[in-house]
């Protein structure tokens, strides 16, 4: 793995269709602050960026008036981005320090996630920065509904971004808000609106991946995580809680004390092999033997980033949690896999 520091951080920015990412895009590029940003998409056809044109630089990629490169993706994601860095390293376009890849509206983000992640050459200069996802306000709630590709894309985001809350009914907003806090406890959310100012840095460059943002995660988590249960029994009055958004659901395990390093990474390494298909995304903040402040762990499927060990704990509350986003799981059958490992003790109930 590269220097974290060094390594090319990547937003994917995801979200069903209609849902507003090219907007979202569009106003988040005219920032100063994204000026030295490369943006892969699929098609310029699907991008109404043509106003905004500068200059071509070759086929498949223009320079945008503020700076931005803009590059279309036509066929494999990993050989685009490859291509792009050499072009990079040869000097034939401008050095850019942030990639964004807006995905298609019926796309899995997870194989994209995957990716960046695991593809070895990619990983030698991109890291994974963070994930955005656009909700539409008026649609969402039956895009949650019917749409498993939305249900997912709401899973794996770092940021929910809520958009046309200008012309969406207030109730549908604040239905909308109880079942992605249902879906993703973990991802804040964010609502847009023509009028609205938008935050870059909020949105996209301060992103999960270095020290302040890992830590301004963890605080941000532990807020939202005492909210959950009343989250919870809003929701009860609506849905079925047992039935939820395409089978796609979160929940929390808390263990008081200490965790044994070893135990825990043989549970979760075995987990992973046999249910790593259907564990969408698994973040946990870890209380260990003989570590000063948590261990931080954060996976999509089959893969998760090396652990990241945080300096100092954000508050008193020393206990471990760790937030599961699964697909057709029950908590039951996880717990039931502690089990086998004694050592890691006896997880606390956490409804989330």
């Amino acid at each position: 793995m590269p220097e974290q520091t060094t390594a090319i951080p990547v937003n994917v920015v995801t979200g069903f269709l209609g849902s507003g990412k090219t907007t979202l895009l569009q106003r988040l590029l005219a920032s100063p602050a994204l000026a030295d940003t490369a943006v892969l998409v699929n098609e310029f056809g699907e991008v109404g960026l043509d106003h905004h044109l500068l200059r071509r630089l070759g086929d498949e990629i223009v320079l945008l008036q503020s700076g931005c490169l803009c590059c279309t993706i036509r066929g494999d994601l990993s050989a685009a981005m490859r291509d792009l860095y050499s072009r990079r390293e040869r000097g034939e376009i401008p050095a850019f320090r942030r990639l964004a890849v807006e995905t298609t509206g019926l796309a899995d983000p997870v194989p994209i996630l995957s990716t960046v992640m695991a593809e070895p050459v990619l990983r030698h200069h991109f890291r994974l920065g963070n994930v955005v996802t656009t909700v539409d306000a008026v649609n969402g709630l039956l895009h949650l509904e019917r749409q498993e590709e939305s249900a997912k894309q709401a899973a794996v985001a770092d940021r929910i971004v809520i958009t046309k809350t200008d012309i969406a009914d207030a109730r549908d907003i604040a239905e909308l808000r109880r079942r992605l806090t249902r879906l993703n406890p973990a991802a804040p959310q964010l609502e847009t609106a023509p009028a609205c100012e938008l935050d870059p840095d909020l949105i996209l460059t301060r992103d999960l991946y270095d020290l302040d943002g890992r830590a301004e995660e963890v605080r941000r988590w532990l807020a939202v995580e005492g909210g959950q249960a009343q989250a919870a029994a809003a929701d009860h009055h609506h849905h079925d809680v047992n039935r939820h958004d395409a089978r796609i659901h979160a929940f929390c395990l808390r263990f008081e004390r200490p965790l044994d390093w070893t135990a825990f990474g043989i549970w979760l390494t075995m987990l992973l092999h046999a249910h790593g298909t259907d564990i969408l995304r698994v973040k946990g903040m870890l209380n260990v033997d003989g570590s000063p402040g948590p261990v931080v762990i954060h996976g999509v499927q089959h893969l998760v980033h090396p652990p990241d060990h945080l300096p100092q704990w954000p508050d008193d509350d020393h206990s471990s949690r760790i937030v599961f986003i699964v697909r057709g799981l029950s908590r039951e059958l996880i717990e039931r896999s502690l089990a086998a490992f004694a050592r890691l003790g006896t997880p606390v109930a956490e409804a989330v």
